[in-house]
C-alpha cells in the first residue's frame, strides 16, 4: 500500500490543484496611515461580477477566504474618499498591506462638518495622533503637543521618553533651538493640523540626531479655490496675560498651491525661583550659606511668518518653495531680572546681602527657506525627492547688570558693581538632501539617500565696567568664538511584509568634521569622527488580536551651537551661565519590545543606554562662592521601563486615552573634591497621562477634553526633581456648520506643576524652588471664510541642525 502512495498522489494531484483555495487579506488606511474602519470592500472577477463583499473592522482589516485561483478586481469605497480599484492575479495567499484611500474634498460640500475626537494609532515605529478638525483645533500646535500621547511639555522643555526629540514638519526637519521651537509652535494655529507622529525609533531616512522624532503633519489642499481664517488666543496667568493673533490664507489653482500664515504673540511671562546654596570648605563642611530670591519678568512680541508655494510642472514633477520666519525685535523683547541674595555665616548669622537688577534687551531673527523638487516615476510609489535648505540666524543680547551690596542692617550700601555685556551670535546653515524610494512589489520597499550640511557660526562678546562714572572695557571678558561644522550622511533601508510578519532594517552613516576657535585666547579644538547608525524593526501579527514587535536604534545628540560658546551670561555678580567648547556628542542605543492586544492595548519594555550625555549642571565654586550653569558631558545614563498605552471608546460620546510608564533611571557622573571620582544617582519613577474626550449635542458640536498628567520625583544626572501633576479642562463649541468656533479652558487647574530641585553630592549642596505661570485661563476663537471646507497645503516648519541654535539663557 505504501508503494502505491506516490502513484495515487500523481493521479489525484490535478484534482487537488483545481480545488486549491487561497486567502486575500488587507489593511486599509488614509493618507496619514490611519486605519479606515467600516469601509466597503468588494471582490469581483475579471467580468466585473461580484464574488464576495465585506467591510473593514475597527482596525481597518479585511479578509476573504476560500477564493479560487484567477484574475480579480478589488474595490474599496468609503464616504469622503476616492474609490480604490486594483486588478491582480491570485495564485497564492495575498496580503495587501496599507491600501491607501485618498481624501475627496468635494464630498464635503453640503455636509455638516463638526469637530471630531482625536484618534490614536499605534504603528511599528510610531504613535500617530490624528487631530484634524478635532476638539484641539482652536488651540496652537504647542497646546496640541501637551495632549499628544507620549509627549511631555514642562519647564520650557519638550521630551519623549525622558529625552529631547527633533521636530519635523511634513517629514522636514525644523532648524530652531528648543526655546524658539516652542515660540514658533505656540504662534502656529492647530486648525490646519492633520496629525502628530511620535516616532520613538526613527527609520534611517531621518537624521540620526535626537532621542526621537516628532513629525507634525499638516493638511493638503486638494480642491481648487480659496479659503482663509482669522484666529486668536488669550491666556491669563498668575500675573500677566498672553495673546496670540493670526491669519491664514490658502489658494489652489490648476497647477499652483499657495499658503500664507502670520501670527503675532505679545506676552509677559513671570518666573520666581528661590535658591539655597551651602558652600563647603576643604573639609567638606559648610563655610557660607546663600539664600537668593530670583524674580524674572520677560516681555516678548514674536512675529511668525510661514509661507509655501507648490507648482506642478507636469503630472510627474512638482517644485515647491517654503519659508519659516521668526522675528523678535529688540525693542519688544525685554527681560527684567531682580534677585536678592542673603549671605550667612556657618552659624546662620546674616553677614551681608546684595540686590541685583539685570535688564537685557534680546533680538532674534531666524529666517529659514526650503526649495524642494519631487519626481514621481511611472511605477507607483517610486519617487525621487531633492531638498535645499538655508537658515540665517542672528541673535543679539545687550545686558545691564547693577548690583548693590549692603551690611546686615540693609540700610547702607557699601559697594556697587555695574557692568554691561554686549553679545552677538550669527549662524549660517546650508543643507542639501536627496531621497529615493523604490517599491519592488506590494511587499518590498527600498529607500536610499544622501545629505550634506554646512554650518558656520560667529559669536563675539564685549563687557564694559562702570567705575566712578567712567566706562572701561573688561579685556578678560571679551573674545570672538568661531565655529564650523560639516556633516556628510548616506543611508539605505529595506522593508518587507509577509502575511503576518513585517521587517525593516536600515543603516545611516554620518561623518562630522568640526572646529571651534577662540581668536583672542588663541585656542582651537578640531574633531573628526564617523558614526554608524543601524536600525532594525520586526513585528509578527500572530492573529487578529495579538501582535508582537521588536526594534533597535542607535542615535546621536550633538551639542547646541551656543552650548559650545565659552562666553558667560550673568544672572548676578556671582551666578552665570557659561558654554563649553569641549562638549562631545551623545550616543544612544535603544531597544524596544512591544505587545499589542486587540489593536487597543499596547505594552512596551524598553532599555536605553546613553554614552557621554550632555546636561546643563548647576555647579558651585566653593573657593570663590560662585554658582554657574554649565553644559558638560557626564559618564553615562541608563534607563529602562515598562509602558502601557490604550485609546478606547467607553461609550458613544466618550473616548479615553491612557499612558502609564514605570521606569528606572541611573546616571553616572564625575564631580566633587576629586574630579576623577564617579558618582551614581538612580531612582524608580512613574509617569501617567489620562485624557478624556467627550462630545455633546446631537451634531456633536460641543466637545470637552479633560486631561491629567502625573510625574513622580525623577533624577537627571546629579539633580533630583520633585513630583509634578496637573489637570487641564478645555471646552469647544462650533457654530454655523463649523465656520466659526469658540473655546474656553484652564490649564494646571490646581497650580501643581511647579517643582523643587536638589543637587546634593560630594561638595555640592544646592536647593532650588521653581514657580512659573502654569495655571492659566484660556480663551480661543476661529473664523473661516471663503471656501472654508478646503484643506490647506500648509508645509512644515523646518528643524535639525537648526535645532541646535540654542540660546543658553532661555530657561533662566
Amino acid at each position: 500500500m505504501l508503494k502505491k502512495l506516490p502513484l495515487l498522489f500523481i493521479c489525484f494531484f490535478p484534482l487537488f490543484a483545481l480545488t486549491q483555495n487561497y486567502i486575500i487579506s488587507g489593511h486599509v488606511v488614509d493618507e496619514n496611515k490611519i486605519s479606515v474602519a467600516f469601509s466597503n470592500v468588494i471582490l469581483m472577477d475579471s467580468d466585473s461580477e461580484v464574488k464576495s463583499g465585506t467591510t473593514t473592522d475597527d482596525s481597518g482589516d479585511f479578509k476573504f477566504e476560500n477564493i479560487q485561483e484567477g484574475t480579480y478586481i478589488l474595490k474599496i469605497s468609503y464616504l469622503g474618499f476616492e474609490d480604490y480599484s486594483l486588478t491582480f492575479e491570485l495564485y497564492k495567499n495575498i496580503a495587501f498591506n496599507n491600501i491607501v484611500l485618498s481624501e475627496k474634498a468635494e464630498a464635503l460640500e453640503g455636509v455638516l462638518v463638526t469637530a471630531k475626537r482625536p484618534t490614536v494609532k499605534r504603528l511599528i515605529d510610531r504613535v500617530v495622533f490624528d487631530v484634524e478638525n478635532s476638539t484641539l483645533s482652536n488651540y496652537n500646535v504647542l497646546d496640541v503637543l501637551k495632549n499628544t500621547p507620549g509627549v511631555m511639555v514642562a519647564d520650557n522643555k519638550i521630551t519623549v521618553k525622558n529625552g529631547e526629540p527633533i521636530i519635523y514638519l511634513n517629514d522636514k526637519r525644523v532648524y530652531l533651538s528648543s526655546n524658539e521651537i516652542q515660540q514658533l509652535l505656540e504662534g502656529t494655529t492647530a486648525q490646519n493640523l492633520k496629525s502628530i507622529e511620535v516616532i520613538t525609533n526613527p527609520p534611517a531616512r531621518y537624521d540620526a540626531e535626537g532621542n526621537a522624532v516628532i513629525n507634525i503633519v499638516t493638511s493638503k489642499n486638494i480642491v481648487a479655490g480659496y479659503n482663509g481664517s482669522v484666529y486668536g488666543n488669550y491666556k491669563q496667568g498668575y500675573k500677566y496675560p498672553k495673546y496670540s493673533l493670526g491669519t491664514s490664507h490658502f489658494f489652489k489653482a490648476d497647477k499652483l498651491n499657495g499658503y500664507l500664515n502670520y501670527s503675532g504673540n505679545p506676552r509677559k511671562d513671570y518666573r520666581h525661583n528661590s535658591e539655597i546654596v551651602n558652600f563647603k570648605d576643604e573639609l567638606n563642611e559648610t563655610s557660607a550659606i546663600w539664600e537668593t530670591d530670583f524674580k524674572r519678568t520677560k516681555e516678548t512680541l514674536n512675529h511668525n511668518l510661514n509661507a509655501n508655494i507648490d507648482y506642478e510642472l507636469n503630472e510627474n514633477n512638482t517644485l515647491s518653495f517654503s519659508s519659516s520666519i521668526l522675528i523678535a525685535p529688540e525693542k519688544n523683547t525685554n527681560t527684567d531680572i531682580n534677585s536678592t541674595t542673603e549671605m550667612f555665616s556657618v552659624n546662620y548669622i546674616l553677614d551681608s546681602l546684595f540686590d541685583t537688577t539685570n535688564r537685557a534687551n534680546l533680538k532674534t531673527n531666524n529666517l529659514a527657506f526650503n526649495l524642494d523638487f519631487v519626481h514621481d516615476f511611472k511605477k507607483e510609489g517610486e519617487k525621487l525627492s531633492v531638498n535645499f535648505h538655508h537658515t540665517n540666524y542672528d541673535f543679539t543680547s545687550l545686558q545691564n547688570v547693577n548690583t548693590k551690596y549692603y551690611l546686615p542692617n540693609g540700610n547702607v550700601s557699601f559697594r556697587e558693581n555695574v557692568f554691561q555685556t554686549n553679545a552677538n551670535q550669527k549662524t549660517q546653515l546650508y543643507t542639501g538632501q536627496l531621497d529615493y524610494q523604490l517599491p519592488l512589489n506590494h511587499n518590498i520597499q527600498i529607500e536610499a539617500g544622501i545629505k550634506v550640511s554646512d554650518i558656520d557660526s560667529e559669536s563675539f562678546i564685549n563687557q564694559f565696567v562702570l567705575n566712578n562714572g567712567q566706562i572701561s572695557e573688561d579685556i578678560d571678558e571679551q573674545d570672538t568664538f568661531l565655529y564650523g561644522e560639516k556633516n556628510y550622511a548616506v543611508y539605505s533601508s529595506f522593508a518587507k511584509d509577509w502575511d503576518k510578519w513585517s521587517f525593516k532594517t536600515g543603516l545611516r552613516v554620518e561623518h562630522t568634521s568640526l572646529i571651534g576657535e577662540l581668536l583672542l585666547a588663541a585656542s582651537s579644538n578640531k574633531i573628526n569622527y564617523t558614526k554608524f547608525f543601524p536600525s532594525f524593526y520586526l513585528s509578527d501579527q500572530i492573529n487578529d488580536n495579538n501582535q508582537i514587535y521588536f526594534s533597535y536604534n542607535k542615535r546621536i545628540s550633538r551639542p547646541r551651537y551656543n552650548d559650545l560658546n565659552p562666553f558667560k551670561y550673568y544672572l548676578n555678580d556671582n551666578t552665570y551661565i557659561v558654554g563649553n567648547p569641549n562638549l562631545q556628542p551623545q550616543i544612544d542605543d535603544v531597544f524596544t519590545l512591544g505587545y499589542t492586544l486587540k489593536s487597543t492595548y499596547t505594552f512596551e519594555v524598553y532599555y536605553r543606554n546613553e554614552n557621554n550625555p550632555s546636561l546643563q549642571l548647576l555647579q558651585q565654586d566653593n573657593e570663590n562662592n560662585k554658582v554657574r550653569y554649565i553644559n558638560t558631558n557626564i559618564d553615562r545614563n541608563i534607563s529602562y521601563g515598562l509602558d502601557f498605552m490604550t485609546y478606547t471608546n467607553i461609550v458613544t460620546n466618550w473616548n479615553l486615552y491612557v499612558l502609564s510608564s514605570l521606569f528606572y533611571y541611573e546616571g553616572k557622573y564625575y564631580g566633587g573634591l576629586n574630579k576623577n571620582q564617579l558618582y551614581t544617582n538612580d531612582k524608580w519613577s512613574v509617569y501617567g497621562q489620562i485624557i478624556n474626550y467627550f462630545s455633546f449635542l446631537q451634531d456633536k458640536s460641543l466637545t470637552a477634553d479633560i486631561s491629567y498628567n502625573y510625574i513622580s520625583a525623577i533624577v537627571d544626572g546629579p539633580s533630583v526633581y520633585s513630583l509634578r501633576h496637573g489637570l487641564d479642562v478645555n471646552l469647544r463649541k462650533s457654530f454655523w456648520s463649523n465656520r466659526a468656533s469658540l473655546s474656553i479652558g484652564v490649564t494646571d487647574a490646581f497650580n501643581t506643576q511647579n517643582f523643587d530641585m536638589t543637587n546634593n553630592y560630594a561638595n555640592q549642596d544646592l536647593y532650588m524652588k521653581s514657580r512659573m505661570e502654569n495655571r492659566m485661563f484660556t480663551f480661543g476663537f476661529n473664523y473661516k471664510f471663503g471656501n472654508y471646507k478646503l484643506s490647506s497645503n500648509k508645509k512644515e516648519i523646518n528643524i535639525d541642525e537648526r535645532d541646535r541654535l540654542e540660546n543658553n539663557n532661555s530657561n533662566h
